[in-house]
């Protein structure tokens, strides 16, 4: 039988490239994302394989419409990939990045929560699949300049762990993935040297092997675990003081 996979943020970066690498392996697979053009055009290169849910991950009602179409369609799936997310530079001192603080928070980090909510009670009941979190290396310590992005990839990297013990003997498991750098247009705009930066069909192939192999957690790629590693161990003054004269990701009104 062939794999079922939903996939949130589907329509490009690294969403899309999962999408690419599940439905070139066989599997029917459910996108979301609020591109519609985008998931047709995926739509259209794999007639057969493809349901397409366009809406927005802060919308629950259309996540739970979605979650029921795909399952009376497909049936429960085997993978939930909740991927939906938005980097952007912010800074506390301007009044008008209150509501883009909000904003990122709705999507990386409640999106994931009403991703995963429709799906869980009928895959527990299958006693089978797996509940993908797309987290960040960026979530391990406040980044300058992007403390919305570095709250939400914390929050969710805490999120995730306590789903994974919540969930534990049931049979579904909960797989939370660190990406590092991806060339997507997510980082494009970034103005920083970006270590191990990944094209985004390796990192999907990566991570999808990582789902895979049973691991309830990872960095991709491995190397920016050691950066990551590095990170946390850093005193706070030598972390402020590197960290400081970091330029920052330029900030956008959404």
């Amino acid at each position: 039988m062939a794999a079922r996979i939903v996939i949130s943020g589907a329509s490009s970066g690294l969403g899309l490239a999962l999408a690419h690498h599940y439905l070139e392996q066989g599997a029917m697979v459910g996108v979301m994302a609020r591109r519609a053009d985008c998931l047709q055009s995926l739509a259209k290169q794999f007639p057969q394989q493809v349901y397409c849910y366009p809406l927005d991950v802060r919308d629950s009602a259309a996540v739970q419409a979605a979650a029921q179409s795909f399952i009376a369609c497909a049936g429960v799936p085997d993978i939930v990939i909740a991927n939906a997310g938005i980097s952007v530079g912010t800074l506390t001192e301007y009044a008008d990045d209150i509501d883009v603080f909000q904003q990122v928070m709705d999507i990386n980090m409640l999106g994931v929560i009403k991703t995963f909510q429709p799906f869980l009670v009928p895959m527990r009941e299958a006693g089978q699949g797996a509940l993908v979190g797309i987290a960040s290396v960026a979530g391990f310590r406040g980044l300058p300049g992007a403390g919305a992005y570095s709250a939400s990839k914390a929050a969710l990297i805490s999120y995730m762990e306590s789903l994974r013990v919540e969930l534990r003997g049931s049979g579904v498991r909960v797989v939370t993935i660190c990406p590092g750098y991806i060339k997507t247009p997510m980082t494009a705009i970034n103005p920083y040297l970006m270590p191990f930066i990944l094209p985004a069909d390796e990192a999907a192939r990566r991570i999808a092997r990582v789902i895979a192999s049973g691991k309830a957690f990872a960095v991709v790629p491995w190397q920016m675990g050691g950066v990551g590693r590095v990170l946390k161990l850093l005193p706070n003054w030598l972390y402020d003081f590197v960290f400081s004269r970091a330029p920052h990701k330029p900030r956008k009104l959404l």
